[in-house]
């Protein structure tokens, strides 16, 4: 009974962090976008950068399956062939991805 009971305080427990918002701040992330993303991405529907194939549109990756919050995180950190190497601060990748999430259907 003492098992079941601490079980049920220990799942309690965890809902809180289990219902955080995503940290970031999607205006701040759109700053960045249009600062360092927009020379090779269209970072916004109608908005600033190139309309061509060369990099895919934000709305464009934010709207395909396999886009989470870990997998731009994932993606951010991994050094790519044709995107440069910037070296995101926690804060501004973390307003980057909040910015990218919000370009979900």
């Amino acid at each position: 009974m003492r098992g079941a009971a601490a079980l049920v305080v220990m799942m309690a427990a965890a809902l809180p962090a289990m219902a955080q918002p995503e940290p970031g701040d999607p205006r701040a992330g759109q700053r960045l976008a249009a600062t360092w993303c927009a020379s090779c991405h269209q970072i916004a529907p109608g908005g600033p950068g190139p309309a061509n194939d060369v990099a895919p549109a934000f709305r464009s990756i934010a709207q395909m399956a396999s886009t989470t919050s870990m997998s731009l995180r994932v993606f951010l950190q991994t050094p790519h062939p044709n995107m440069p190497d910037y070296r995101l601060s926690r804060d501004q990748m973390d307003d980057l991805v909040a910015y990218i999430l919000t370009l979900k259907p």
